[in-house]
């Protein structure tokens, strides 16, 4: 195939991913964005093969296997595993860079390079292993927080923001000795212990990071990766790279941006790391505030039934019981008895950004009556019940009345200023941040304690 024509192909699939990016800002357009991805991935991965003259089988090896995982995969992980699955697919990007870095370096073709060029050649080939060996560490340490194989709690070492400093400062000093020295044994040693560096502090900037944070991580390696396959495209000539890896990393910081303002946190210590994990707990622990009260499945449904306005709330122990079909079967109830039913949505709301959305869809929830917290969070106090179902953290007034709570100053949904808040949980337990929740113990909330799947459909039944 001429370059002409490939050439051709990369810009289509890159106006393509635009395209999907574009479907991807809302519910309803959400499909055509994944289909224009798919069709821009498609042409994109033709036209790289149709571009290899040679080893043409091992290419072919490998998309077969990619491929089969993937298959594989997309059939077996539940919609409540997606953001470890998002993390791990960041550390193959990650990977992928470094091992493009290395390879762009050992290439006898480099020497095709001379002066000015080979010191920019070099340059790209270092930023990229770094940051594809940061983005690799990072994704891994995020993935073992979110399935829970590595502790939710911040790892806090003495003086950890001066080792973060330490290690930039480090491989700065190294890249300047790597382009310098260019080839050799010396060279090859500096991009080595650069990289070794990289991973350890990929490693540390996440696991400083407390669990009530991770989306914003996830978030943020989702810039990173992208950032890391750009600088791939820029080590290989590759312009559809360049441009799908900006486009990536500059929508991920985008996100991660308007994810911090929801959170109350600064983006600028999301991108040095570590934000939000100076250790302080205080408040975290399982310690009651006061009594609560609970409520029957059978009281739970005629209290809905005798309201005229409705607020669910969802969580990611909605998403963990797999109860949005119970909760939609319900929306669809109270509708026909003419009653006022909406959801919710905090940015933050699960793992992942847009994850109570998904899954509201996946139910058949009506979109117009699914609404972000900013739409909804003035009408809490002419609602007559909301019902809160697995969320924890981002209802929590601690966020608003106690400045000392790790969570202060994090805007959060607004429900106990309705009159009746209904709070599904299996315990009294804290949520992913650690921090006891006010809300359980207001004079107008009460519990309906067991796993929301089974609450919901024996609520259901009563209805």
């Amino acid at each position: 195939m001429s370059n002409g024509i490939i050439q051709a192909a990369y810009v289509i699939a890159a106006l393509l991913f635009i395209f999907s990016l574009r479907g991807l800002s809302n519910q309803e357009s959400a499909k055509s964005g994944n289909i224009y991805g798919m069709i821009g991935m498609a042409i994109a991965l033709i036209a790289a093969v149709a571009s290899i003259t040679g080893g043409l089988h091992w290419i072919v090896i490998a998309m077969v296997i990619g491929a089969a995982i993937g298959l594989y995969l997309a059939q077996k992980v539940e919609m409540t595993q997606m953001p470890e699955l998002v993390a791990l697919l960041h550390s193959f990007v990650g990977m992928a860079a470094v091992l493009v870095g290395f390879n762009s370096f050992l290439d006898p073709h480099i020497q095709n390079f001379s002066g000015g060029e080979l010191s920019v050649h070099l340059v790209e080939i270092f930023v990229g292993v770094f940051i594809g060996a940061v983005t690799f560490s990072g994704s891994v340490v995020a993935f073992g927080k979110l399935n829970g194989r590595i502790s939710s709690k911040p790892l806090s070492i003495p003086n950890k923001h001066y080792w973060n400093l330490a290690a930039i400062v480090v491989s700065i000093i190294l890249m300047f000795s790597f382009v310098e020295l260019k080839s050799g044994a010396g060279a090859t040693i500096s991009l080595l212990v650069m990289a070794i560096i990289a991973f350890a502090f990929g490693f540390h900037l996440v696991a400083s990071i407390g669990g009530a944070d991770m989306p914003v991580v996830i978030s943020m390696l989702n810039s990173y990766s992208g950032w890391a396959a750009a600088a791939a495209g820029f080590m290989l000539g590759n312009d559809l790279l360049i441009v799908t890896g900006a486009l990536v990393g500059s929508s991920g910081a985008i996100l991660s941006y308007i994810m911090c303002k929801a959170m109350n946190r600064s983006f600028i210590s999301v991108i040095a790391g570590g934000f939000g994990s100076d250790g302080n707990i205080a408040n975290s622990s399982d310690e009651e505030q006061g009594e609560y009260r609970e409520m029957q499945p059978a009281e739970v449904a005629q209290t809905l039934k005798d309201a005229r306005s409705v607020i669910i709330v969802p969580g990611y122990g909605m998403a963990v019981a797999q109860a949005q079909g119970a909760v939609s079967n319900i929306t669809e109830k109270l509708r026909a008895m003419n009653i006022e039913v909406r959801f919710g949505i905090h940015p933050v709301a699960g793992r992942l950004p847009g994850h109570m959305n998904v899954l509201l869809a996946e139910a058949k929830v009506p979109y117009d009556i699914v609404l972000e917290m900013d739409e909804i969070n003035d009408d809490f106090p002419d609602t007559d019940v909301v019902w809160v179902i697995g969320a924890n953290d981002t209802v929590n007034p601690a966020a608003e009345e106690d400045p000392n709570s790790p969570i202060a100053g994090m805007p959060v949904l607004e429900v106990w200023k309705a009159k009746t808040v209904i709070i599904s949980k299996r315990s009294m337990n804290t949520g992913y941040a650690g921090v006891q929740n006010p809300l359980f113990f207001k004079e107008n909330s009460y519990m309906l304690f067991g796993d929301a799947k089974d609450s919901v459909e024996k609520v259901l039944q009563n209805l």
